[in-house]
This record gives C-alpha cells, structure tokens and sequence, in this order.
C-alpha cells in the first residue's frame, strides 16, 4: 500500500505549507507564517521573514522567493508567471496590506504600499516606493529612490532621505512585532514587550 503525501502541513504559527506537483514551499526556520497564511508550491521564504495572516503565495507555474526580514502583510496576493516571470523579493522588503504582487521583481529595501498592484515583468529597485492604491503597469521600473502613484502609476517624486531611512527602519519593526506575535501564539510572556 502506497502511503499517501498530505495534502498540506501547518507551520507551528499556523499557517499552511501545501505541495504542487510534489514540490513543497521551503522555509527557513526563523521566518514567520501566520494562520490563515497560505503558502503553495516552488516558495521559498529566508530569515526572519514574516507572511502575515491571510495571504496567499502560490508557486505553481513559476517560483516565489522571499528574502531575509522582508514582511508579507496581510491579505497580500502573490503570484507568478507561467514560464516566464518568477516574483522575486530581496532583503527587508516592506508589502503592506492587500497588495497584489504578479511575475515582479522588488529589491532590497523596495516599498509597495496598501491596496497596490505590481503586474508582470516590473521591477522596484532598492529604496524604491510604489504608493498606496497605485497600480504598476507590465514593464515598468521604479529606479532606486524613487516615489510613484496612482493607476496607472507614474514617477511622482524623489524620495527624500528621512522618509528612506524610516522605510528602511520598517523591517527591522515587523520583525520585532512578528516576534511578539509569536511569543503570544506560545502562551508566553515577553521579557520586553514590543512595541
């Protein structure tokens, strides 16, 4: 008697890893997946990431990768293209809430804000920011500083070097938050509560 694959496996935050065509999502284990996260397929997620409640990444027709301390926030939809786009997020990458990510490229320290769509063959380069709402059409780069908005969205400004240092200061938050999260989740209690 043949023994069956399961069909899915829980993380100890419980959120759900499930094969596609027997490939299973790898994840390191310092990175975070909170219930009702749902991971599938050619994924791969590094440290101290964090893929918050809610969201889906699915990996079948092409890979994910996710980078160290990047954070997923939740209701945030990840996707590839078949064969031809992978979604590809580098270090300390900041994806805010419900955002919608499609056969892209952001790189370290690249920032997408609430609500955004980011569709194939685009890339945020580092220190780059989609705003709020805003809608990056196929093709498209964000250069490295620079703020764009809208739908379809387009170069509003330079960012200035404050607001940079505060994206950047973001990842390093939600990994403390996460950590916080999953101190709770044990029944625990932190020796130093955050925030």
């Amino acid at each position: 008697m043949n023994k069956k694959t399961p069909l899915y496996k829980e993380t100890d935050l419980g959120g759900r890893l499930t094969p596609f065509q027997g490939k299973w999502p790898d994840i390191a284990d310092s990175a975070y997946v909170f219930h009702g996260a749902q991971v599938v397929g050619d994924v791969s997620i590094a440290e101290h990431a964090s893929i918050w409640h809610n969201c889906v990444l699915r990996g079948d027709v092409n890979h994910i990768k996710i980078g160290e301390r990047s954070n997923i926030q939740d209701g945030t939809v990840i996707h590839v293209s078949t064969h031809t786009y992978p979604t590809l997020i580098g270090r300390d990458v900041l994806v805010a809430h419900m955002a919608m990510l499609h056969g892209c490229t952001l790189k370290d320290n690249a920032f997408v804000g609430m609500g955004a769509i980011v569709m194939d063959n685009t890339v945020i380069e580092s220190d780059g920011m989609l705003a709020a709402g805003a809608m990056l059409t196929p093709g498209k780069t964000i250069k490295s500083g620079e703020l764009w908005a809208g739908r379809p969205a387009k170069f509003v400004r330079g960012l200035r070097p404050e607001e940079i240092e505060k994206n950047r200061s973001m990842a390093e938050h939600y990994r403390r938050i996460a950590e916080q999260h999953k101190i709770d989740a044990k029944g625990e209690t932190a020796d130093e509560p955050y925030p």
